[in-house]
């Protein structure tokens, strides 16, 4: 299999993971108690969406910005679309916040991505 494939392989099985867990009408309680838990969970998976994203549309988008705003736009739309999801399972709910959260985490990881990728550019020019 070759890296593009794989790539993309590795972003639809998560994004298949992000679908069954959605589907399940409870999921296993988080260990940890804080206030905010459920949104820093949903800022955590979608962070690490947006790394497969990027991974895998690396490949075909080679501008940077445009590579950036192609990751997180998809990571959002997947994210408001698993919260339309959850609002036809039973014992979920859609939540605009779960939403806010996922598209946060995706921003999150995309800029540390696009600000590595300058680093590391800018040590190779040097």
């Amino acid at each position: 299999m070759n890296v593009m494939k794989r790539d993309l392989f590795f972003l639809c099985g998560y994004c298949a993971l992000i679908f069954a867990l959605s589907s399940q009408s409870t999921l296993p309680p988080i260990p940890t108690d804080f206030e905010l838990k459920d949104k820093v969970v949903h800022a955590s998976a979608y962070a690490v969406m947006a790394w497969f994203a990027w991974r895998a549309f690396s490949h075909h988008l080679l501008k940077r910005v445009v590579l950036a705003g192609v990751t997180v736009a998809f990571v959002s739309l997947y994210g408001a679309s698993d919260e339309f999801h959850q609002s036809f399972v039973a014992g979920r709910d859609a939540d605009v916040w779960d939403w806010v959260a996922d598209t946060s985490g995706a921003m999150m990881m995309t800029v540390y991505l696009y600000i590595k990728k300058i680093k590391r550019r800018d040590s190779e020019m040097a």
